[in-house]
């Protein structure tokens, strides 16, 4: 992989940009938003700032891409802005893409900061791939971050370490716990949602440890983008480790075969040094037992299909860790790109081995 420029850690008192990229949900839920963000200022002793589109309804930003494309921009070419946040995801941010041209990833480029974001936000970091510059697939602002309840802690701690610090992150923690019961948006309080025991990483392959720079995202917006001029050249797959998250709606393993089979195919997964999967994403609320358990299904499955396509490409000897905590339950880690880490079977341990900001 291409050595990706790294942005400057985040201090007390920096201004942070929000942006929505795809869904207008922090318009249209507007006290979720301001939720999250006293709880992001008050955790972290930032202050956040809108842009001109932020908080514009759902139906106006599907209506005017360029509109949310002009708002990453801004906030890239604003010197007093340090990092963007991303309120949500959604389903179709590749729509910004038509409307780029090489000026505007040499925009990026020459003004590397802090983007954060998660999901369908995974276009937006291969945006930030091309231009070479490192961004983090993170919680967003209204899912993680703004959480009834308050801001998991587990959330909190990993955002300082990897932001706040040009440290090595470390060891990755494992959550004892997370939060998969449907997440109502418009209600606020100070109630959590249901807490569910965690069932540890799964250290499902490989015996010896394996290092490589974080690649990765969402497999369903990774397979949106697959084919765009977006899409990394196969020799900057090398020497990585791919990470892979599934959404809420829960996709069926043989739809996620599929997918991994075309890794398989374009050569990506003969290249790569080991996988991370999170996780599987989902909603259900607890009396729909039906939606539980196809997903306690799923989540078995994956790794199934996970094993069968490398062993179908030859790959048997790479590691490979699944149930991770970064894709679409709460709490999650922030997955730096660009950034070297380490997975060590024996010790059973994920590590980020050295800082992901300067």
């Amino acid at each position: 992989m291409k050595n990706l420029i790294k942005p400057h850690a985040l201090k007390h008192g920096d201004i942070v940009a929000t942006v929505s990229l795809s869904w207008g949900g922090a318009g249209l839920l507007r006290e979720r938003y301001e939720q999250g963000k006293k709880q992001f200022q008050d955790a972290f002793g930032v202050k956040i700032i809108e842009m001109a589109n932020t908080l514009k309804s759902p139906q106006e930003l599907y209506n005017h891409p360029e509109w949310r494309l002009a708002d990453l921009i801004e906030a890239f070419q604003n010197p007093d802005v340090k990092a963007i946040l991303t309120n949500i995801g959604g389903s179709e941010t590749i729509r910004l893409l038509r409307h780029m041209n090489e000026k505007h990833f040499e925009t990026i480029r020459n003004n590397p900061k802090i983007f954060l974001g998660m999901s369908d936000t995974t276009t937006n970091h291969f945006m930030c791939f091309k231009a070479g510059i490192g961004s983090f697939y993170s919680p967003s602002l209204m899912f993680g971050y703004a959480e009834n309840g308050g801001t998991p802690e587990y959330i909190i701690d990993n955002t300082k370490k990897t932001l706040f610090s040009a440290a090595p992150v470390g060891i990755l923690p494992e959550s004892d716990y997370f939060m998969l019961h449907k997440f109502e948006w418009a209600t606020m309080n100070d109630k959590p949602r249901p807490k569910l025991p965690a069932m540890p990483w799964r250290y499902i392959q490989g015996d010896k440890a394996a290092c490589g720079r974080l690649l990765g995202g969402s497999i369903e917006v990774l397979d949106m983008i697959n084919g765009t001029s977006l899409w990394p050249d196969i020799d900057e797959w090398n020497n990585t480790i791919l990470f892979l998250e599934t959404s809420e709606e829960m996709p069926p393993p043989s739809q996620v075969m599929h997918w991994l089979r075309n890794f398989g195919a374009q050569g990506i997964l003969n290249r790569i040094n080991g996988i991370l999967l999170a996780r599987p994403g989902g909603e259900f609320t607890p009396d729909n037992q039906t939606a539980a358990s196809s997903w306690i299904a799923g989540y078995e499955e994956y790794d199934k299909v996970l094993l069968k396509v490398c062993k179908e490409y030859g790959r048997t000897d790479i590691p490979i860790v699944t149930n991770m905590d970064f894709g679409h339950t709460v709490p999650q880690l922030i997955m730096p790109i660009g950034t070297m880490a380490e997975i060590n079977p024996a010790a059973r341990t994920v590590s980020i081995i050295e800082g992901a900001v300067v």
